[in-house]
């Protein structure tokens, strides 16, 4: 039977049958609706935490440490102690120079005294890369980021700021989450006065340290030349830098007040202030590492290293060569590797289930089938007089299950989407009402589209293999005979 007759055949013998055919594809698009519709789900909410994490600057960023210190499961990739490399401005630079990294960022902060309108605080200062800007924390800013990666400025948390006023702190509630806060405002282009302890190297003796301090340091007061200065000792082992410890003031401008945490990956020992980061590192804060400094004299010494690579793709390479530098290297990425596989195992679920509805379609195109072989008994024997073989029998019934498959796949497609974009809408409806920002729970790419129709076609003709064979084993004499 030429293709052409067959095709002409099929679409005959569906139109004839306009109602029950009809409601059989129906069946059919209905389970596909809910097959697109749960997986729609799955992936726009994996999406959608994928973004946020992307977008708090965490899926391309590696933590480097020595490889003696850092988390547990790091410890097994650590060289000995005695061999350890150490993490100065020597090993930074050799990190910022591998292939696909955008930057290497020091870990600076330290606890400092804040003073606004005369009264003092105590704070964490943390020094922000520029390329901070670009992160989600930064996108309901109240004031402006920093102007330069030098400029003296600061940028507060929240509840610092409130404190500075001697406000209450604010409702903790999704509604005001991230949202800017009027009574604030005043504290914007405000000048604070930073104490902190400084790093003032000294290359000779304690004299030669005193005279260091004295020469860099032309603005300090004469109570705080008085202050006892920390040296270490040069003579017993020339290796170590030699510096003194000094305080240091500094003023700063406030330009901006940020309701969310920019650095919700550290747990303990958050940052209240931030300053740029090149501002910072001209400082010479002292930092933790000093104390147990290392390296030769003028190279300052890191307890941990933020490196920003371009792409997140880089991240499993950029590690391996870190860990061959002898340090330890971590990201968001290894401990992501779980939520991954719980997504997957989620959208296995919400295919499975999906996918119930299109199973009991699948028994109504058997139904459908095999009553139309019993209505066309005599249209089947006739087929077969006249030289019709049994596989083009069962090619016409593949055909018109295929048929049925395909229009009802396209359209579930159509319903699955179409159910998407009305939650969507009624759920940001609701949030808009809560001042939530909007999101995107459902996503429908390509793939599944094409995956839809295809399982579909799929499900059609497995459906239709029952009725097919039944229908080309009649006998062509009984089927003429049949009334």
């Amino acid at each position: 039977m030429k293709s052409m007759d067959l095709l002409e055949l099929a679409a005959r013998n569906l139109r004839e049958s306009v109602l029950r055919n009809s409601l059989t594809t129906l069946g059919i698009g209905v389970g596909v609706a809910s097959l697109v519709a749960m997986l729609s789900l799955g992936i726009g909410l994996q999406q959608m935490t994928t973004r946020r994490l992307e977008r708090s600057g965490l899926f391309d960023t590696v933590m480097v440490t020595r490889g003696d210190v850092g988390f547990g499961p790091r410890r097994r990739n650590a060289a000995s102690a005695e061999n350890q490399r150490v993490l100065d401005d020597s090993a930074r630079r050799d990190i910022a120079a591998l292939p696909g990294v955008l930057e290497a960022v020091p870990n600076i902060r330290t606890v400092a005294q804040i003073r606004y309108d005369d009264k003092p605080h105590r704070a964490m200062v943390a020094a922000m890369p520029m390329s901070a800007h670009d992160r989600e924390a930064f996108e309901n800013l109240q004031g402006s980021f920093f102007s330069s990666g030098n400029a003296a400025e600061a940028i507060l948390q929240k509840g610092f700021a409130e404190e500075l006023l001697s406000l209450s702190p604010g409702p903790a509630d999704a509604s005001t989450a991230g949202k800017p806060s009027p009574e604030l405002q005043p504290l914007l282009e405000k000048e604070l006065v930073m104490s902190y302890a400084a790093r003032v190297s000294a290359p000779n003796a304690a004299g030669a340290q005193t005279a260091s301090a004295a020469t860099t340091r032309p603005s300090a007061t004469p109570k705080e030349e008085s202050a006892p200065a920390h040296s270490t000792d040069a003579e017993a082992n020339p290796l170590l830098a030699a510096f003194s410890v000094v305080p240091e003031t500094r003023n700063l401008r406030i330009v901006g007040i940020l309701a969310a945490d920019p650095d919700a990956v550290r747990g303990l020992g958050r940052a209240r202030v931030f300053i740029p980061q090149g501002f910072a590192e001209g400082l010479q804060l002292m930092l933790p590492s000093d104390l147990g400094n290392e390296a030769g004299v003028g190279e300052r010494t890191y307890l941990e290293i933020s490196v920003r690579l371009r792409n997140p793709e880089d991240v499993p390479r950029v590690e391996e060569a870190i860990r061959r530098m002898g340090f330890n290297a971590f990201s968001i990425l290894d401990a992501s590797r779980g939520l991954q596989t719980a997504f997957k195992i989620f959208d296995l679920f919400l295919a499975v289930f999906g996918s119930l509805a299109l199973a009991v379609a699948s028994l109504g195109i058997v139904n459908t089938l095999v009553m139309a072989i019993l209505e066309r008994r005599r249209e089947i024997g006739i087929l077969k007089a006249l030289g019709a073989s049994d596989m083009d029998v069962k090619l016409l019934f593949f055909v018109e299950a295929g048929a049925m498959g395909l229009v009802g796949g396209v359209l579930g497609v159509g319903m699955g989407w179409t159910i998407g974009k009305i939650i969507d809408f009624g759920t940001n409806f609701y949030l808009h009402r809560q001042n939530i920002p909007p999101q995107t729970l459902w996503l429908v790419p390509w793939w599944l589209v094409i995956l839809a129709v295809g399982f579909s076609l799929l499900v059609s003709f497995v459906s239709g293999l029952y009725p097919a064979a039944r229908a080309a084993k009649l006998d062509p004499v009984k089927a003429l005979r049949y009334e």
